[in-house]
C-alpha cells in the first residue's frame, strides 16, 4: 500500500499542476498572437475550401520560374510580368518564319510602334514547350503565345518596348535566332544568371580569327560598358560569354568564341555593323546601386 503523500509532495504536485495550467494559457496566448498555427484552423498557405473528401490544395509557389497561366493568347502575353531565369547556353538556332502584325489584326493597335508576332521554326524546343512558357530569343525573354507542331513553329508576341530596346525588329524571314528555354529546378547552371531583360544593343565592330577561335569586338553604350569587367560575364544575343577586355574611353569590349560556340550560335554569321542584344551581369547592377546609395548617404552625412 502506498504511503500517503507528504506535505512536500502535495505542494510539488500542486506546483506542477499550476505550471501545466500556466503552460496551456501561455500556449493559447501564442496561438492568439499567431506565432503558432491553431490546429483547428487551416494553414495560411492551404486552400480555405476543404472537406473530408477533398484534399487541401496549395496555390502555385511565389518563386515559380514560370508563373504565367498556360492559356495565354497573344493579346495578353506582352502584359504579363515574366519572372524567368536563363543561363546563356543556347539550346538551338531557330529560323524566323514570319515577323509582323498578327493575322487577326492583333494587339499592337494603331500606334506608331505597334507590337508584332515573331514566328520561329525550331524542332529542338517543341518537345515539352507549352503555351505561356518563357523562351530567350536572341537573349530576349519572350512568352510562347502559339505552338504549331505540324509546322515546327513557336510564335511570340513582341511588345513595342521590346522592339525599341532590342534588335528583334531588325529580323527578317530566314534569319537565325538563338533560343533557350527558361531554367527548371533540375537544370545545370552552365553559364551565368541571365534574365532575358536586354539592357540595350551594341554594334559589332570587328571579327579577328586566332587559330580556330574568333575574337569579336563590340561597341556598346557607356551605361552598359561601366557594368562590364575583364573575366566577368555578359550575354550577347542571349549567349553567356566571358569578357576579355573593356575600353570605356574608346567605347568597346571584346571576347573570344571557341570553335564549338561558333558552330552553335548566330553571332559568327553576322556582319560588322550588325546590332546585338546586350545584357550585363545582374550582380554588377546590384553592386552599382548599393554603392551609389552608400556614396549618397556618406555625402549627406558630410554635408
Amino acid at each position: 500500500m502506498a504511503p500517503p503523500p507528504t506535505t512536500t509532495t502535495a505542494a510539488a504536485a500542486a506546483a506542477a499542476a499550476t505550471a501545466m495550467a500556466a503552460g496551456v494559457r501561455h500556449r493559447q496566448h501564442f496561438l492568439r498572437r499567431g506565432v503558432l498555427p491553431s490546429p483547428a484552423s487551416p494553414l495560411p498557405f492551404a486552400s480555405r475550401v476543404s472537406s473530408a473528401s477533398s484534399p487541401l490544395r496549395l496555390p502555385p509557389p511565389r518563386f515559380s520560374l514560370s508563373p504565367i497561366p498556360k492559356t495565354l493568347s497573344s493579346s495578353s502575353s506582352s502584359h504579363v510580368p515574366v519572372r524567368s531565369l536563363f543561363t546563356g547556353i543556347v539550346e538551338d538556332v531557330g529560323s524566323v518564319r514570319r515577323i509582323g502584325p498578327p493575322p487577326s489584326g492583333g494587339w499592337g493597335g494603331g500606334g506608331e510602334a505597334p507590337g508584332v508576332d515573331l514566328e520561329v521554326e525550331t524542332k529542338t524546343l517543341l518537345a515539352g514547350t507549352q503555351l505561356g512558357d518563357s523562351v530567350a530569343v536572341d537573349g530576349t525573354c519572350l512568352t510562347v503565345a502559339s505552338i504549331d507542331p505540324a509546322a515546327s513553329t513557336l510564335t511570340f508576341g513582341v511588345a513595342p518596348e521590346t522592339l525599341r530596346r532590342t534588335s528583334l525588329g531588325d529580323r527578317s524571314p530566314g534569319d537565325g535566332v538563338n533560343l533557350e528555354r527558361a531554367l527548371t529546378p533540375a537544370s545545370r547552371m552552365g553559364g551565368h544568371f541571365v534574365q532575358g531583360h536586354v539592357d540595350g544593343t551594341g554594334e559589332i565592330a570587328a571579327f579577328r580569327p586566332e587559330g580556330d577561335s574568333l575574337w569579336v569586338t563590340v561597341r556598346a553604350p557607356p551605361e552598359i560598358l561601366r557594368l562590364l569587367v575583364p573575366k566577368g560575364f555578359v550575354a550577347v544575343d542571349g549567349t553567356s560569354l566571358t569578357v576579355v577586355n573593356v575600353d570605356e574611353d574608346a567605347g568597346w569590349f571584346d571576347f573570344m568564341l571557341v570553335r564549338y560556340t561558333q558552330d552553335n550560335i548566330v553571332l559568327p554569321k553576322k556582319k560588322v555593323g550588325d546590332k546585338v542584344n546586350l545584357e550585363a551581369d545582374i550582380l554588377g547592377k546590384y553592386v552599382e546601386k548599393l554603392l551609389a546609395g552608400r556614396v549618397e548617404a556618406m555625402s549627406k552625412a558630410d554635408s
